[in-house]
């Protein structure tokens, strides 16, 4: 019955009722609105709004690695973590720029560098870099080489008079200039091996063979045209009338010896400082004081040559103008060693050309109305000798490039292996 009245009820259907009761209704378009939808599962995230697995910029997660990846060269050559850290800091990374890596100095970020460097297990294990060998007899024997050569010379030409005298000191000359380049190839005075940029420039070579020569001829040659002007030079150099500086000479190339020991010493306490370092200012402040030790342990040991030598050739010991003279060429003699050359040929050239100029002016000072000129040279040779001009030179550029010393063979970039950059 319910069935009934529900049909009496209803309303009479229309063409088109009848039409969509009995055709099927279309299937909804894709844009379609529906009153009612059903629920649907989450829509799937395209690939551009998918958040990567990785971190797009990989430095940004791990800045140690793009820093190998920049300096790639430098992590598959180094030996040890301490090459590492000298060539960083060659670099010009510092404590500070190593804290941006997440690490406490340069030292501690140079070890994880070595560490993430993929290495092969059967390679041939280096020798350890603290554990330097001992002094070796070759290069020992051949610092004692030119000291050996300048006192023969000296003896010859005290035992000969005449031109046979004139041969000895010629030969003598160029021998002692031969021992020193053999001593400078070997040992701690030399030049790391294949490192031809660092060798020695011919401009260091040349104003030290003038200081040298000064060192012997240029205390009497300045006393002789002071005393008698351009004439009086034809006859010093003929009949030899001013004295030569032998024993500054004589206890110069001796000190070849303690040159290259000291030189040795500061290179292997340095090696070891760099090891037990833990940042690059605590390895600065541990090897300025060992530098500037060494450095007075030479000075001592120079002094007490001049000593010597002045006592055994019954002539002044001419402290100033040799200590100066022996302190300058140390100084600049361990800045090539580590690979700096500019600053050497500088200071070298600085004060060769002071003693050219005092000289010169001196001669130029006796012509008539130039007398001014010559003024300062004569108030120094008035006050203190002639040996004052080339203390006055070599002390000052040695003051200076001490300095510069104690600022450059700090760093531990001056350290590094010779094929590492400076």
């Amino acid at each position: 019955m319910r069935a009934a009245v529900d049909l009496d009820e209803a309303p009479p259907a229309t063409g088109q009722d009848a039409n969509a009761r009995t055709t099927p209704a279309p299937r909804p378009s894709a844009g379609a609105q529906q009153p009612h939808p059903d629920p649907a599962p989450a829509p799937t995230p395209r690939a551009a709004d998918r958040k990567p697995a990785t971190p797009a910029r990989r430095g940004a997660a791990d800045p140690v690695k793009a820093l190998m990846h920049r300096h790639r060269e430098l992590c598959e050559r180094a030996v040890d973590p301490l090459e590492i850290a000298a060539g960083l800091e060659a670099h010009g990374v510092t404590d500070r720029t190593a804290a941006r890596f997440r690490h406490r100095d340069v030292f501690s970020l140079a070890e994880e560098m070595y560490a993430r460097v993929p290495r092969d297990d059967v390679a041939p294990a280096h020798a350890d870099p603290v554990t330097e060998p001992a002094p070796r007899a070759t290069w020992a024997v051949l610092a004692l080489l030119p000291g050996v050569l300048c006192a023969a010379t000296v003896t010859g030409v005290r035992l000969t008079d005449g031109r046979l005298r004139l041969t000895v000191a010629v030969v003598g000359v160029l021998a002692v200039a031969l021992g020193v380049r053999v001593a400078l190839r070997r040992g701690p005075l030399s030049s790391p091996p294949g490192t031809h940029a660092w060798r020695t420039p011919p401009g260091t070579r040349l104003w030290t063979y003038w200081l040298l020569a000064y060192a012997l001829l240029g205390d009497g040659l300045l006393r002789a045209a002071d005393d008698g002007g351009p004439d009086g030079l034809p006859t010093g150099l003929a009949g030899g009338l001013w004295p030569t500086a032998t024993a500054p000479v004589l206890a110069l190339t001796v000190a070849c010896a303690p040159a290259a020991w000291c030189a040795h010493h500061f290179a292997v306490r340095a090696r070891r400082k760099l090891a037990t370092s833990r940042g690059l200012e605590d390895f600065a402040d541990s090897v300025q004081p060992l530098l500037l030790g060494t450095f007075a342990l030479f000075v001592c040991a120079l002094t007490a040559l001049l000593a010597l030598s002045g006592a055994v050739l019954g002539e002044l010991a001419a402290y100033a103008q040799g200590i100066t003279l022996g302190a300058l060429l140390l100084l600049a003699r361990l800045l090539t060693v580590h690979g700096f050359t500019h600053a050497p040929t500088v200071a070298l050239g600085a004060a060769a050309v002071t003693e050219a100029t005092a000289l010169a002016v001196d001669l130029i000072g006796r012509l008539p109305g130039c007398g001014f000129l010559a003024t300062p040279v004569e108030t120094v040779l008035e006050s203190v000798g002639p040996g004052g001009i080339p203390a006055l030179a070599c002390g000052a550029a040695a003051l200076i490039l001490l300095f510069h010393t104690t600022r450059t063979l700090t760093r531990a970039s001056a350290h590094a292996p010779a094929d590492e950059p400076r």
